[in-house]
């Protein structure tokens, strides 16, 4: 288990803090802070602040992801899906909401607008190598197998 603190900013204490709406849920539901209800317009993307910030332990990391209920019913996903936080930082988390939808999306304080899904890192250390081994892939990409 890690320890994981969260602070509610100045002026968002009316916001309940991330939770998990139901018992096998992998992801914190996040909320709107905004001071008033805004827009995101189709095509369009704004920046959405949760009101609170984090400090986590080193190996571990935060990822702010879709809602699948806001992406299927309103075309609404985010510019850097997963956004990643690093343990080290501790600003507001803040979400870049982007409408793929036709409609333009409204965003009113307290709605849930993201989830929280926090992850594991592995310490690694990169080689630095003359050449890599072969596989049967080699360096087939994009598309490489087919349709």
């Amino acid at each position: 288990m890690f320890d994981v603190q969260i602070q509610q900013l100045p002026g968002n204490k009316d916001l309940p803090l991330p939770d998990k709406m139901s018992a096998g849920a992998s992801g914190f539901d996040l909320q709107a802070a905004v001071t008033e209800s805004c827009w995101v317009e189709p095509g369009a993307w704004e920046l959405i602040p949760t009101g609170i910030a984090l400090a986590m332990p080193v190996g571990l990391e935060a990822q702010i992801r879709p809602r699948s209920g806001l992406a299927l019913k309103h075309g609404i996903s985010l510019t850097n899906s997963p956004g990643t936080i690093d343990a080290d930082y501790r600003g507001e988390i803040k979400v870049i909401l982007l409408n793929l939808g036709q409609e333009p999306f409204r965003i009113e304080r307290g709605d849930r607008i993201a989830q929280l899904v926090f992850q594991q890192i592995p310490n690694v250390s990169l080689t630095s190598v003359q050449q890599l081994d072969d596989t049967t892939r080699g360096s087939g990409g994009f598309g490489h197998t087919g349709k």
